[in-house]
């Protein structure tokens, strides 16, 4: 006799099962996997903090070789031996980089003359500045405030101290990490494909061309992000050096400013913040508060032009991402990771979503997986006879 629906269940685990609802068991289903890959995500974040010597040498060497990787290829197009190309792109950036340092450092030689001069005239000019406002400062108000300052930085004398330490640590690892970042450099500029064809031999044999496919897709992101925050970051320099040069800054000025700023451009705010104070003190300094006032609010215009309309209009055209994601992921990766996570946190996110909109995709399913480098086999006993040039011992057999 068949089982009626209505009957009274008598299974304790089909009593629980009709108690629920549907869509809450649905519900929980998804809820413990959603907890389970983000607890895989919160350990890979941790380890990432943990290797951050590494990893973070290890993202730099991949942005600069997917800005120099066209470069090479375009020499190889032409007919350069492949080492010769690999030597003149990496050398090329270095020279480059350190033409712009020399560049500073000679103009800041020549337009630096009388600088304790005129720092003691700025000082006075921005304290009769402020005793003459209409708020009402007095030279008492002004020489209580000085030694407000200096008596704060007597007590906290220690924590300054090791606050100076502490950033002594910090620029030795970014010597470090500056010094594996161009090894890593220039092997991915020798043998990119190598070292990616050994990584997609990792991969099981039927995923190797899904897996071949998104990271080409991915390393194209990575390029386009690279040359597009090189365009960012030379309108940057020439906006705040085009509003140094009509304050009057001269030419020995306005270009170690310039240089300065776009090479702290590829650090997101910290680097736009310190560029654009130096530049309001220098203005402070040479030319008056007024002056200095005026390149505060060209600072802030042009970065607030980088912030809102530069990085999202540009940076989303280039790595496929929306504005608001943009957005969104400068504040998230600031957040995580502080001014690392702000630098990588988009070419990451735009690689990721490459990838994912390329296997999502299915074009990768009628390819054959890429030919990837064999295993190497251990000797025979042959070969290794051969190879023998000593006698060996013959067997001995004894016998009892």
């Amino acid at each position: 006799m068949p089982k009626r629906t209505d009957d009274p269940p008598r299974d304790p685990d089909e009593v629980v099962s009709r108690a629920i609802p549907v869509g809450v068991r649905i519900a929980g289903a998804w809820s413990w996997r959603i907890i389970g890959v983000l607890v895989l995500l919160g350990v890979l974040v941790y380890l990432v903090i943990l290797l951050h010597t590494v990893v973070v040498p290890v993202l730099v060497a991949t942005l600069l070789s997917g800005l120099l990787t066209p470069l090479k290829n375009r020499l190889l197009r032409a007919g350069w031996p492949t080492w010769l190309a690999v030597l003149v792109t990496f050398l090329g950036t270095l020279v480059v980089i350190a033409g712009l340092v020399v560049l500073v450092v000679l103009t800041l030689r020549t337009g630096i003359g009388g600088l304790e001069q005129r720092t003691v005239a700025g000082y006075k000019n921005l304290i009769a500045a402020i005793k003459a406002s209409p708020f009402g400062i007095t030279d008492a108000d002004v020489s209580n405030a000085i030694g407000s300052i200096s008596s704060t930085i007597q007590k906290n004398s220690g924590t300054i101290l090791a606050g100076a330490l502490s950033g002594a640590s910090i620029v030795s690892d970014m010597l470090v990490g500056l010094v594996l970042s161009l090894f890593i450099t220039l092997f991915f500029l020798i043998d990119g494909n190598g070292i990616w064809r050994w990584c997609i031999r990792l991969a099981p044999r039927r995923a190797r061309a899904a897996v071949d496919g998104a990271g080409r897709a991915a390393w194209l992101s990575v390029g386009e992000y690279a040359r597009v925050q090189i365009l960012v970051a030379l309108i940057d320099a020439v906006g705040i050096g085009l509003v140094a040069f009509l304050l009057g800054l001269g030419v020995s000025l306005v270009v170690p400013i310039a240089v300065l700023v776009f090479l702290a451009a590829f650090i997101p705010f910290v680097g736009a913040i310190v560029t654009g104070g130096l530049a309001v003190l220098v203005a402070l300094v040479y030319v008056g508060p007024v002056q200095a006032l005026i390149m505060l609010a060209g600072v802030v215009g042009v970065n607030q032009l980088e912030s809102h309309v530069l990085q999202p209009l540009l940076m989303g055209g280039a790595v496929r991402l929306h504005p608001v994601a943009v957005v969104l992921t400068v504040a998230t990766g600031s957040l995580l990771g502080g001014i690392a996570g702000a630098v990588f946190a988009v070419p990451f996110v735009a690689a990721v979503n490459s990838a994912v909109q390329f296997v999502a995709g299915g074009a990768w399913k009628d390819d054959a997986p890429p030919p990837t480098p064999p295993v190497p086999e251990a000797p025979s006993d042959r070969r290794r006879r051969r190879r023998t040039t000593r006698p060996e011992p013959q067997d001995v057999t004894t016998v009892g």
